[in-house]
């Protein structure tokens, strides 16, 4: 890249990440063309793209003002916790608000991305997917979208389904979460939910309403957070210094159990990590289902065998619907694993801040980062930090030559630490799990070095 390049990045995705890097790419003044296969902005949070996961009853897990864009707030009226339609208006506001819309391409899907050539900033070129917008179908166009001088991964982390392997055949209907969208879905029906995660217990708070009956498959322990604590969203209480991790644990483990008591005691496996360790459920109305006698907790599935579910415990039950609540994979099917340093058999690509790869100056993943109470602001200095970096990369002085080297060194160097000091599991799904505050320090701290470095350059010039 050089002041001379002309060509626009490419922007893949149109949910909050997708947007948060349009909205950044625009204050540092780099043209870009965004993708997305849907027909609006939105992302995930669109029920009516053809890759949302979104269920009819999704609402926020964080309260809105931990997770809004910090310079376009979402409405003083919005409740504590919105729903995917409070979300997708405030998404379209936003893109209208600074003019994103406009230079998005929808219902396109990129299927394949090359680098113009071996260089480490030659660009890119996309091969897209033109059509209806709904999906792939017959008449749709595969056509060369053109070259283009970077390339922002915004795509999302919740769109490939991870649907493991059963032992045997189960007779009845199978199906992932991915595929909920009413639970009209579950009327009249034995249903099992497997997997206790956030969504799984969503789905089977809606199935109680109306199934037959409902019980969870549940392979490990988890910890329970409420959405309230002292009439106000357990997530705002402390805003302030974070408190060490081994203190947070010991006073935050004591005090849920005084609002949602001993999980154990309603039949859930204890855990086997401290809180804050895993990502923790925020809903304690299963429980209360739980304890109602409206679901049961089962142990892990061990195998089918026509309507009957075997568990590991040695139990059994049959079932007309089972509902993987399973999560799912990274998926970036249009870039070679490669270029994103993705070692054979890793759950996640081994990326500088989880953005950066070590082998492409004009290559960035965002979104790319789990964390209770990141939000979308954790997103979107992500995308300022990019924005910066490639807007750094075009400037040929020795001020933006500094401003870039700071993310070319912390490239090359060792993975900075951004646990906070927290275990994490050591699981496929925690593989780009991070400490919020740890996380968004690092970011803005990188930003902060970069100002600096510029601020130096241009002090000893003068």
């Amino acid at each position: 890249m050089t002041p001379t390049d002309t060509r626009p990045v490419a922007i893949i995705g149109a949910g909050p990440t997708g947007l948060a890097a349009a909205r950044n790419l625009d204050r540092q003044g780099i043209e870009w063309v965004g993708f997305e296969l849907a027909r609006d902005v939105g992302g995930l949070w669109n029920i009516d793209s053809p890759r949302s996961t979104v269920y009819h009853s999704a609402h926020l897990i964080s309260s809105t003002r931990t997770t809004e864009f910090t310079e376009f707030p979402m409405p003083a009226d919005s409740p504590d916790y919105p729903d995917h339609r409070r979300l997708l208006a405030y998404f379209r506001d936003f893109a209208a608000h600074f003019g994103l819309r406009d230079r998005y391409r929808f219902g396109t899907e990129v299927v394949s991305a090359e680098p113009v050539g071996p260089e480490p900033g030659s660009g890119w070129r996309l091969t897209v997917r033109r059509g209806s917008g709904t999906g792939p179908g017959d008449d749709d166009e595969v056509v060369d979208a053109g070259e283009f001088s970077a390339l922002v991964v915004a795509n999302g982390t919740l769109s490939e389904p991870n649907v493991p392997e059963f032992a045997g055949h189960f007779a009845g209907e199978l199906l992932h979460t991915s595929r909920y969208k009413y639970p009209t879905l579950f009327a009249g029906k034995r249903v099992l939910v497997v997997g206790a995660g956030n969504s799984g217990c969503d789905v089977a708070v809606d199935a109680v309403h109306h199934a037959a009956s409902v019980d969870i498959s549940v392979r490990r322990g988890y910890h329970f957070v409420p959405k309230y604590v002292l009439g106000r969203p357990a997530d705002t209480l402390n805003n302030g210094r974070p408190l060490p991790p081994r203190i947070k644990q010991f006073l935050d483990s004591r005090l849920l159990r005084l609002f949602t008591g001993d999980p154990v005691r309603f039949g859930f496996p204890k855990p086997d990590h401290k809180l804050y360790e895993s990502h923790p459920i925020v809903n304690s109305l299963i429980l209360q289902h739980v304890g109602h006698g409206d679901l049961r907790v089962r142990a892990d599935v061990e195998r089918f065998d026509g309507h009957t579910v075997h568990f590991r415990d040695g139990s059994s039950d049959d079932y007309d619907l089972v509902l993987l609540a399973t999560g799912y994979l990274l998926h970036y099917p249009f870039l070679d694993r490669r270029h994103l340093d993705w070692p054979d058999g890793a759950a996640a690509p081994d990326l500088y801040l989880n953005i950066f790869p070590t082998g492409r100056d004009d290559l960035a993943v965002l979104g790319m980062v789990e964390a209770s109470g990141i939000g979308w602001q954790g997103r979107y200095e992500q995308a300022d930090l990019v924005a910066r970096y490639l807007a750094a990369k075009r400037d040929t002085s020795p001020s933006g030559r500094a401003a870039a080297d700071v993310v070319d060194r912390g490239k090359r160097g060792p993975r900075p630490d951004l646990s906070g000091g927290y275990r994490y599991l050591g699981l496929d799904r925690m593989a780009y799990y991070v400490n919020k505050t740890a996380y968004r320090d690092a970011v803005t701290g990188a930003i902060a070095q970069m100002d600096a470095a510029c601020a130096a350059r241009e002090g000893a010039a003068r």
